[in-house]
């Protein structure tokens, strides 16, 4: 009798594992708040959300996230930047100025604030004069605009929002700490390639044949980023403007980023380029963007109609080397106001 109770408990055991392991997936569906497949995220967290799909984190989100950590193993997905580093032509460089120096310190003694009694004691600080949107970063819902009115995300209008000090809706600073399980998608070497050709337009068939051959499945609610090998030729500080710029217009199309977003439910998209989406031939940028109303659609469809965060300029290279295709990614960006973007960041894969 008891061994038939031991046997019977075993089995049930086993048949509840197996269902939790078939469902998984609706599992996770269903418990996000407002995700729909076929539809994505939208405008549905309410009139004065400034959050958008981060808003599905949850304790037990980031916890599940926490757990997929079995060896320690931190993978660092920033890039060192100054003053020579790439960037998108839109944005201003960086200039990083010594501001305080114990040499030029000690020579002011005249100073309120320096000690005049002979003390060897001094410090270095910087002023920092750069654009919000270089090196490794996260775009803001307010970063990109669209119509006459300049709305982004929610409804939130330039006329009404806008200012001389940035943004005052849905800046960077409104950005919450990302703690998510964190999918690499490595089209590039998916393909074979080092890195993916100039204005290389990343499909849906590239999506699902690179997740097909890793052996991974997307979830909703993941932070999903698409590597296309640009930053491998980052070097030190991204100084080889000519080699990045050859492939930093490969990049995601709208309707791969539509999938990714309202098939799969993903929470963030990322790539390693300094744009994240397809950028054409100069030639043909005036019927793309005809076509698409925008010369970046990815832009306006995830940041302003789904509320979709984007990252740029993350280092996958480690990543794809070691075949580290999920893990608990992990970024927080400085609280700064009226940023619109988390910007020079070192966000962090963990294994």
């Amino acid at each position: 009798m008891k061994l038939n109770r031991a046997i019977f408990a075993l089995v049930l055991a086993g048949g509840l594992a197996t269902t939790w392991i078939l469902g998984s997936e609706s599992a996770t569906e269903n418990s996000l708040q407002k995700w729909q497949r076929h539809q994505g995220w939208g405008w549905v967290w309410g009139k004065d959300d400034e959050v958008g799909s981060l808003n599905e984190m949850t304790d037990a989100s980031r916890l599940a996230a926490v757990r997929m950590v079995n060896y320690g193993k931190v993978y660092d997905l920033g890039v060192l930047y100054d003053r020579e580093s790439f960037k998108w032509p839109g944005h201003s460089p960086g200039e990083i100025m010594s501001f305080r120096t114990p040499e030029g310190t000690k020579r002011q003694a005249d100073l309120a604030f320096v000690p005049s009694d002979g003390r060897s004691t001094a410090w270095h600080s910087c002023a920092l004069f750069m654009n919000d949107n270089v090196a490794t970063q996260i775009d803001s819902l307010c970063h990109a605009t669209e119509g006459d009115d300049n709305h982004w995300y929610n409804g939130f209008r330039e006329s009404e929002w806008g200012g001389n000090w940035g943004p005052r809706r849905c800046d960077a600073s409104t950005i919450p700490p990302v703690v998510a399980r964190g999918v690499l998608i490595d089209v590039a070497g998916y393909k074979g390639l080092d890195a993916l050709p100039s204005h290389y337009p990343i499909s849906i068939d590239d999506l699902t044949g690179t997740l097909a051959k890793q052996k991974i499945r997307l979830r909703p609610g993941d932070v999903v980023l698409v590597r296309t090998g640009t930053l491998r030729y980052w070097g030190n500080n991204g100084a080889d403007h000519d080699k990045i710029g050859v492939h930093d217009s490969a990049g995601l199309t709208l309707e791969s980023a539509r999938w990714l977003v309202e098939e799969q439910g993903a929470m963030m998209l990322g790539t390693d380029t300094s744009g994240l989406e397809y950028k054409p031939h100069p030639a043909e940028a005036d019927a793309y963007a005809d076509k698409y109303k925008s010369f970046m659609p990815c832009h306006n469809y995830l940041l302003i109609e789904q509320g979709v965060h984007i990252a740029e300029f993350h280092y996958l290279e480690d990543l794809a080397a070691e075949k580290a295709y999920d893990f608990c990614y992990v970024c927080t960006t400085a609280k700064i106001k009226g940023t619109t973007a988390g910007f020079t960041l070192r966000p962090i894969a963990l294994r």
